[in-house]
């Protein structure tokens, strides 16, 4: 590509790759510009302000009412929507009498002005108005003039997920992306004359959207229905704090432990009163052991990739893991040994950092998938599925419940060692309440015709798959929409013709 004085003079003599790709990007962009307008003259749009770090609380504790301050990590977020679920610092509610403008009480399209190097990250979340919040510095809340149109409304927000979209918007910078004023004015987004073309990927951004919400709602009624299980059957003791005994102490053997708090003892107790008992993982049938070490003196040298390729292992690292018992990163690795894998019915536990407790189960059979050395492989001979989702749902009843953080030892978030794993007392649920917590989890007969689905009966479809679907399933089809939407963003920016068609995307 030859790079002309003038593009160097307007791009202020910055002569980075970026620059170069940011002047080549431009190119295309004057052919759309020629065809079609900009979509973002039908937006209005206000940035977050900078309340100050020192009122910042980290929990909505005493008697003081707080509200949720939205940040870049939780627009950063790799959900595609700001839940209540998801970490927040707060303000006090002093803030609402002067800072009220900066208070989100409607549905908005959140856009980080700060991104890093990698733009397959994303930088754009939705607001759906589920509860309120402020809005922080750095941050960018985006909703049409008119508020009429809702297909260009998520017509605008499924643009915000492209790569196309993140050039323009975070522009120049190395490490860390900054988007400026110049930015902002450059940034273009089509807006089609083909109402049909806008109404598809509306549709596909809402479905996305949608499973993203269930996959939150299952989960939540899987730590509802644990909870509920426990409380409502319980044997005739009573709850009292005590001091841990010689023999308890003896029994642990260290001293420096949380497992003597209160906090830990009462859910401790909740689950070993249980009318039908508990057991440990190793009764359940269950073994553990490390993830495969892939440090080059162990494996020898490896290639690591964001891409499959023939004969690449498929890697699920503990990192990669949601806290929904889903994948958020695709990564594989090429190495000529036999390397240990994973098997159906296998769980991978992120037993280290301040993540840690994050698990998922193998609920097909794989071929080549692996993880490392930083994940506990949870193993059992008899491949059953029910056993397995049931352990994940309660490690993360005990995660929820912030006990896995109490197991831990050690900085930086601690970890949970393999001879600590005999203290956790896991409940004897029945097989019928099992089953109930693994169809949320995962349930594999459903299955909707979508192949003759239609602009106009598309959503309703989906909805019905939805009703039926687990975490699994919803997770998967989300992720095949996704990129269904990526080749239709890619498509319309190449100005190329788009086929309609829902075939293939929405089923597990």
């Amino acid at each position: 590509m030859n790079i002309k004085y003038n593009d160097i003079i307007e791009n202020d003599f910055i002569l980075s790759n970026d620059s170069f790709k940011w002047i080549e990007f431009n190119k295309k962009i004057d052919l759309l510009k020629s065809k079609y307008p900009n979509l973002l003259r039908k937006f209005t749009s206000f940035d977050g302000y900078a309340f100050p770090s020192r009122e910042y609380v980290t929990k909505h504790t005493g008697l003081e009412k707080k509200t949720k301050l939205i940040q870049i990590s939780n627009v950063n977020d790799t959900e595609w929507l700001v839940t209540e679920g998801q970490k927040f610092e707060f303000l006090p509610n002093t803030f609402l009498e002067n800072k009220k403008r900066y208070l989100l009480n409607e549905d908005y399209i959140l856009i980080s002005l700060t991104g890093g190097s990698d733009l397959e990250k994303d930088i754009s979340s939705y607001f759906d108005n589920s509860f309120q919040a402020f809005l922080n510095q750095r941050v960018s809340a985006f909703k049409s003039i008119t508020n009429k149109d809702r297909d260009l409304y998520f017509y605008f927000y499924g643009f915000t997920k492209s790569l196309f979209f993140k050039e323009q918007w975070l522009g120049r910078g190395g490490i860390q992306k900054n988007t400026g004023a110049k930015e902002r004015k450059n940034t273009y987004i089509p807006e089609l004359t083909n109402s049909k073309i806008i109404k598809y990927v509306s549709l596909l951004t809402q479905s996305i959207i949608n499973k993203e919400k269930l996959i939150r709602d299952r989960h939540d009624n899987i730590l509802k229905l644990i909870d509920n299980e426990l409380i409502n059957n319980q044997k005739p003791n009573s709850y009292r704090f005590k001091y841990p005994t010689f023999n308890e102490l003896n029994d642990i053997g260290r001293m420096d432990t949380n497992l003597y708090r209160e906090e830990f003892k009462k859910i401790d107790f909740s689950i070993k009163n249980y009318s039908n008992g508990f057991q440990s993982i190793f009764d359940l049938g269950f073994s553990l052991s490390r993830g495969q070490n892939l440090q080059v003196f162990n494996i020898g040298k490896s290639v690591y990739s964001n891409s499959y390729y023939e004969g690449f292992y498929t890697l699920m690292l503990p990192k990669h893991l949601s806290k929904y018992g889903t994948v958020h990163t695709k990564a594989f690795i090429g190495n000529g040994k036999e390397l240990k894998t994973l098997k159906q019915g296998d769980l991978i536990f992120g037993a280290e950092g301040f993540e840690k407790g994050r698990s998922i189960v193998i609920v097909e059979e794989k071929d080549r998938t692996i993880t490392n050395i930083h994940g506990i492989t949870i193993q059992q001979e008899e491949k059953n599925l029910t056993k397995a989702i049931f352990v994940k749902c309660f490690l993360d009843y005990l995660r929820d419940n912030e006990i896995i953080d109490l197991f831990a030892v050690g900085g930086n978030g601690g970890s949970l060692a393999q001879k600590y794993w005999h203290y956790i007392p896991f409940p004897k649920f029945d097989e019928t309440k099992q089953k109930e917590l693994a169809k949320l989890y995962y349930n594999p007969k459903t299955e909707i015709d979508f192949d003759n689905a239609t602009l106009e009966n598309y959503l309703e479809l989906d909805n019905t798959f939805n009703e039926k679907a687990g975490i699994y399933e919803l997770d998967k089809s989300a992720k095949e929409l996704k990129e269904r939407l990526n080749e239709v963003i890619d498509k319309i920016v190449n100005d190329e013709n788009i086929e309609i068609t829902f075939s293939g995307i929405a089923n597990a």
